[in-house]
């Protein structure tokens, strides 16, 4: 994996990055540097495989709808210091990607937090960005409808995605993330291990 080569087009777009082995590594990491502060979870399965919840919990006050589903922790976690997430897809170019249903996971990458984290598995990264964006709805966006139960072609037939017009489609909103937004600070954490879809 090219992670020198993303990591320093991620530098090169204003964000902060940390590359770790391992998730174990990379959860202890964000466990040390998170401490007092109020935390928001964008739905995201590679932070519930990482344990970050758990781990965060003990010692940060967190707000995480997917925990127990309910949508309601998604307005406290929108004005959090800190908020965490993965990507759909990041670009070796230095693109992060990501699609959503609702809008708050991408509504808390782009306004209101002092920090965001974006915790992404090395099976999310693509060569360019027109991959990156590929992989995001072809293979991250089907996963994810086949994980909520939704009734999308996608879902059903299983593979790519078929722009349908389903009252149960998670694509919805789309963020591309350039560079670093100004006034926020932006980290993103890589992981030498699949995370998530």
């Amino acid at each position: 994996m090219a992670f020198e080569i993303v990591r320093q087009n991620l530098l090169n777009h204003g964000f902060q990055v940390s590359v770790f082995g391992s998730g174990a590594e990379a959860a202890a990491y964000l466990d040390e540097c998170i401490d007092g502060k109020t935390v928001g979870f964008g739905g995201s399965i590679t932070l519930r495989d990482l344990g970050l919840y758990e781990k965060l919990k003990g010692h940060n006050t967190v707000y995480w709808h997917m925990l127990n589903g309910n949508l309601e922790e998604c307005v406290p976690a929108s004005s959090t210091e800190v908020y965490l997430t993965s990507a759909n897809g990041l670009a070796e170019t230095g693109e992060i990607i990501n699609i959503d249903g609702i809008g708050n996971r991408v509504a808390g990458t782009l306004y209101g937090h002092k920090k965001v984290y974006f915790v992404i598995g090395r099976n999310k990264i693509a060569p360019t960005y027109e991959e990156a964006l590929w992989r995001a709805r072809n293979i991250a966006a089907p996963k994810n409808a086949q994980r909520k139960q939704m009734k999308t072609p996608c879902a059903v037939k299983g593979g790519r995605c078929c722009n349908c017009n389903s009252p149960d489609r998670i694509c919805r909103g789309l963020t591309v993330h350039w560079r670093a937004l100004t006034g926020m600070e932006m980290e993103v954490v890589l992981i030498d291990e699949d995370f998530g879809y």
